[in-house]
């Protein structure tokens, strides 16, 4: 690593840079043992609230003394073991302990206790789980498609080129200072299908399917590359072409020529402006371009004009053939991504009885069983937990997001989740929809439930009625995914909660083709 990636200018040291050149963000992972021992109380604050989260673990304000944590699940794929094993570290903690799954097919465990974490840490290394460097200035989970492998229709199963990113940026789940210490987090997405199920546009760093031909004039199926996507507080930018594009085989160097350019050059000074996209504004995406070709022993491509996504999106909710003769994946659908430890022991054993063993999150929230039999499906149809998860819910339900919310986010300035569903709830109650509405809910700026991707998507703010402060939102449009996908943008500011069911209710029949239903009488 460069000094310009460890030391910047005393002048320029921002809080959290003097605290990453302090004392690396890893080293906490050698240092369990004796927060475990000591309790958060009486931690070094700096460790407790900061350096904890580059092994997955975060202190929460709201909730002082439970933590979360956040695990690294690459193209949101688990096995059964691994969710019981999960389970049952939330069970422990009785009403407090759950699990959400993320927008980035990711999960965290909530209620975690610090005393805990060696036996935890030691459970997740025996299934193979890891939550290293889930958190803060690293790379994010790594987002692929969520049918990857089953798909008939995929261009390229994208499930071991994940993994290879994965192990290259953590040393295979152990830590790695090498790519501990970027000037902020990094999102990568890697699709191999056609309808951009992984928000290609929202990355930091996106891979989209594309055919090129070869020397010999053959055609070969490769990716062109996106740069620069991100949700910020301060500024959204959908991810733009750097013009290149590359084989399979040469996505890893890729993506570590890429990590390497923005570790050794990001911007640093002003936390708000050091996602890469602020370094390709300074720099211009030529240059940009030309210090990743440098790092690369093959030169990069040009992008190829046209790139394979022109599918509309698919949230996988229901039952699915796969490209294996006779097996079925089935979606199923989570209201707002929350369960809890008997949930997770429900879905690990109806994996083991009717797939195998195998559990995939999506970008939506929801969970799929993949490798499930014709002749077992009658008999799955017949399972409780799918009277809780089902696998054809309604229209609104269907395809609604939403981030943590102030039940457990200092930063949120809403609760999201249950107001989430009740507001899904009273709405399908007085209106007839012809197709799903995505609609997503985030508790502030950050847009962890990335409103700009959506329908409608609500972003939580501090509103005034009757001269009073109320919780509100602040309501997104425009949002399209897919071939053309792109961001939407504010169309109207700080709607109270408690009167935003008739403001959605008309956006529906105004722009959805919503309907109000016809009362019956008595």
């Amino acid at each position: 690593m460069t000094d310009a990636a460890t030391t910047t200018t005393k002048i320029s040291l921002n809080k959290f840079e003097k605290l990453k050149s302090e004392k690396d963000g890893l080293a906490v992972k050698a240092e369990i043992e004796k927060f475990a021992s000591l309790g958060w109380e009486a931690m070094d604050e700096t460790d407790r609230d900061y350096r904890l989260k580059w092994v997955g673990v975060f202190f929460r304000p709201v909730t002082p003394g439970k933590f979360m944590m956040r695990l690294r699940l690459p193209n949101g794929i688990l096995t059964s073991a691994q969710m019981r094993v999960l389970g049952e570290v939330i069970q422990r903690y009785g009403d407090d302990g759950s699990a959400d799954i993320t927008t980035r097919q990711n999960m965290q465990l909530r209620g975690i206790r610090i005393e805990d974490l060696p036996e935890i840490f030691h459970r997740f290394q025996a299934v193979g789980l890891t939550s290293v460097q889930s958190g803060m200035d690293n790379v994010r989970n790594i987002t692929g498609d969520a049918v990857a492998g089953l798909d008939a229709e995929e261009l390229f199963d994208t499930r071991e080129i994940v993994q290879q990113i994965q192990d290259m940026i953590t040393n295979s789940g152990q830590g790695n200072s090498e790519f501990s210490n970027l000037p902020r987090k990094f999102n990568i997405a890697i699709t191999g299908g056609r309808d951009n199920s992984v928000h290609a546009e929202i990355n930091d760093l996106a891979f989209v399917p594309a055919f090129n031909h070869n020397e010999d004039g053959e055609k070969i199926l490769g990716f062109n590359i996106l740069v620069g996507g991100f949700f910020s507080a301060k500024r959204c930018d959908a991810a733009i072409p750097l013009n290149a594009w590359v084989p399979p085989e040469d996505v890893v160097a890729a993506c570590r020529a890429i990590l390497e350019v923005y570790r050794d050059n990001g911007l640093r000074a002003n936390r708000q402006k050091s996602r890469l996209m602020w370094l390709i504004d300074e720099w211009g995406v030529d240059k940009f371009r030309q210090a990743v070709a440098q790092k690369l022993v093959k030169s990069l491509l040009p992008a190829v004009a046209d790139d394979e996504i022109n599918w509309e999106k698919r949230d996988h909710i229901g039952v699915y053939k796969q490209k294996q003769p006779g097996l079925n994946y089935v979606g199923l659908h989570i209201p707002v991504g929350r369960f809890y430890a008997e949930d997770m022991f429900e879905i690990a054993r109806i994996a083991e009885v009717y797939g195998s063993s195998e559990i995939r999150l999506t970008v939506e929230q929801n969970v799929i069983i993949p490798n499930i039999s014709d002749s077992r499906l009658a008999s799955f149809y017949t399972e409780a937990i799918l009277q809780k998860f089902g696998i054809n819910p309604s229209l609104l339900t269907r395809s609604l997001v939403s981030c943590t919310g102030a039940q457990f986010c200092n930063f949120a300035m809403i609760e999201t989740k249950q107001r989430a569903i009740a507001m899904m709830a009273a709405l399908e109650s007085e209106l007839e929809l012809t197709r799903p509405v995505r609609i997503h809910w985030t508790g502030c700026p950050n847009s962890c439930g990335q409103p700009q991707v959506a329908d409608i998507g609500l972003m939580g703010t501090k509103a005034r009625k009757n001269g009073k402060p109320v919780e509100g939102v602040d309501i997104y449009m425009g949002g399209t995914v897919g071939k053309h996908a792109s961001l939407g943008t504010c169309v109207t500011k700080g709607v109270p909660c408690e009167d935003l069911q008739p403001v959605l209710r008309d956006l529906l029949i105004q722009h959805f083709g919503a309907k109000p239903k016809v009362l019956v009488n008595s």
